[in-house]
């Protein structure tokens, strides 16, 4: 087998074993291209000759290139995963990444809006119109559960139980998890799916019109495109920074920074760390504990600030 068909083995592997979504996929599958590329270019087409030296040549090419450590990181990660497949696989007899050091990364840290930034970001959307009230209840939705925007795009009516106040995300790994969406949330989707419903029974009258048809496809998804389809990840990057310029916020508001504030909002609350692990539906506490650091941050402010001595 070549080097090409391995990685397009395991490409396929990730996607029906692991059920990793198509924006991972398409990242891993630019990076593999690279180092088959590289692979190539120094006369290795076989998985089985994939050894440290390889792999500390192609990683010394990206940092001459420019790449970043975090994006060396992933890079690494990509070639780790391949490398254990085509080991278990029995198209490598040892994983040559056993040895390679992960590239050192600072830790990034989240920047939250404030109450009062959300509250402006909140109130910037025309709610006399259906767009208005969409764009709305998407960002108290998000905002409310501290949905990824992969989970919010494929929300579906099933999804939310309205009389118990909770929303149902299908997370990383097709894992599903319960939150709960406080009061301004659901008044803002009632809102929102009551003008939506009068919407569809008006264009319901007109079936030859593309919108209508759209519409009736895909009426189970919650937040659609104004021709009825689903919306993108790449449509509500753009809904989420029309509204913050609106708003007069700066610093580039992306739809990540709702689920950053939905975090650090919890902690300086007093939730717990496992609470708030649970509600982002991450699989390992370490990734929720980069928000401990923020929710300090915000202590030791206040200390500076009301302590005679600090």
């Amino acid at each position: 087998m070549s080097l090409d068909r391995a990685i397009d083995a395991y490409l396929d592997h990730l996607r029906v074993e692991r059920a990793l979504s198509p924006h991972t996929l398409s990242a891993y599958a630019t990076d593999l291209g690279k180092l088959a590329r590289f692979a190539e270019d120094q006369g290795v087409t076989s998985p089985a000759a994939l050894d440290l030296g390889l792999v500390t040549g192609w990683l010394s090419t990206l940092a001459k290139e420019g790449l970043g450590a975090r994006s060396a990181a992933r890079h690494l990660s990509a070639l780790r995963g391949l490398a254990k497949f085509l080991v278990r696989e029995g198209l490598l007899e040892s994983d040559p990444t056993s040895l390679t050091a992960r590239p050192r990364l600072g830790r990034r840290l989240p920047r939250p809006l404030g109450e009062t930034e959300l509250l402006r970001l909140l109130d910037t959307p025309d709610t006399t119109t259906l767009r208005g009230l969409r764009d709305r209840a998407m960002l108290s939705v998000t905002y409310a559960a501290g949905l990824r925007v992969s989970e919010l795009v494929r929300l579906e009516l099933g999804d939310i139980d309205t009389k118990r106040g909770v929303v149902s995300a299908l997370g990383k790994g097709s894992k599903r998890r319960l939150v709960p969406l406080g009061e301004v949330a659901l008044e803002h989707l009632e809102h929102y799916l009551v003008a939506r419903a009068e919407d569809d029974a008006q264009r319901a009258m007109k079936p030859r019109r593309t919108a209508a048809v759209a519409g009736k496809k895909h009426a189970e998804l919650v937040f659609r495109s104004p021709r009825g389809g689903p919306l993108t990840r790449q449509a509500f990057w753009k809904i989420v920074g029309q509204h913050a310029r609106a708003a007069g916020l700066r610093g580039g508001v992306h739809p990540h920074q709702l689920r950053h504030s939905f975090a650090t909002h919890l902690l300086r609350g007093g939730a717990d760390l496992r609470s708030v692990q649970t509600l982002l539906g991450h699989a390992n506490v370490v990734t929720t504990e980069i928000y401990t650091h923020v929710s300090r941050d915000h202590v030791r402010d206040a200390h500076r600030r009301a302590h005679p001595r600090a």
